[in-house]
Formats: C-alpha cells, structure tokens, sequence
C-alpha cells in the first residue's frame, strides 16, 4: 500500500471556496476511484494555512502502478474544472510507510509535579 498527495492550487480569490470545489472536484472523480482496483480508503483533505489556495488531497492506493492508471482517466475529467478553478494541474506525489519503531513515554507527562 501507498498514500497518495494530491496539491491542488486553486486561483487566487478562490480560497474561501475551497470545500465546496473540492465536493465538486470529488464528484467529478470520486465514482471512478471507488470502483477502480486500487482503491482502499476515503481521502482527507487539508487546507494550507499559510497560502489557502494550496490544498493538500492524502489517501492511501494499493499500488502507484494502480493509481497511475486511475490518474489517466482522471485527467480528461478533470480539464474543465482545472481551467475553470485552478492556476495548474494538481501535483501528485507518492509515498511509502516507513515502519519506525517508536517508544512514548506517556507517564512523565501525565502527572503533577506540585507539591
């Protein structure tokens, strides 16, 4: 399995908009990912505080070669909405889980020092 990083940048003026376009955007190219092969799990979406027209798409695929082909399709749907609501195309950008080992240590936080 993989995540998947959708950046899409929508055009400027456009950031208070950006959940309503990215429902549309998600309307547009939902239906295909969730019948296609490589889907395994709904996406989440997350708007950059420091420039509101970068939004961030994460979602896991079970494959990039599997999301390749979906990303082909996709495009001709997604022509329209990209000239009508973005300054570019979205950026895709994969990843693969790094297995760390991490230890906490939840007690030294979880109690009062005062005395």
């Amino acid at each position: 399995m993989i995540t998947v990083m959708e950046t899409w940048y929508l055009k400027n003026g456009l950031e208070k908009q950006a959940l309503e376009l990215m429902q549309e955007m998600d309307d547009l190219v939902g239906p295909g990912a969730h019948e296609h092969p490589g889907w395994c799990g709904h996406a989440s979406f997350y708007q950059n505080s420091e420039k509101p027209n970068e939004v961030i798409m994460q979602y896991p695929w079970k494959s990039q070669e599997l999301h390749v082909d979906l990303r082909d399709k996709e495009e001709s749907l997604l022509t329209a909405f990209y000239a009508k609501y973005c300054l570019k195309p979205r950026n895709i950008i994969y990843f693969h889980e790094l297995e760390v080992e991490v230890e906490h240590d939840h007690d030294s936080h979880s109690h009062s020092h005062i005395k």
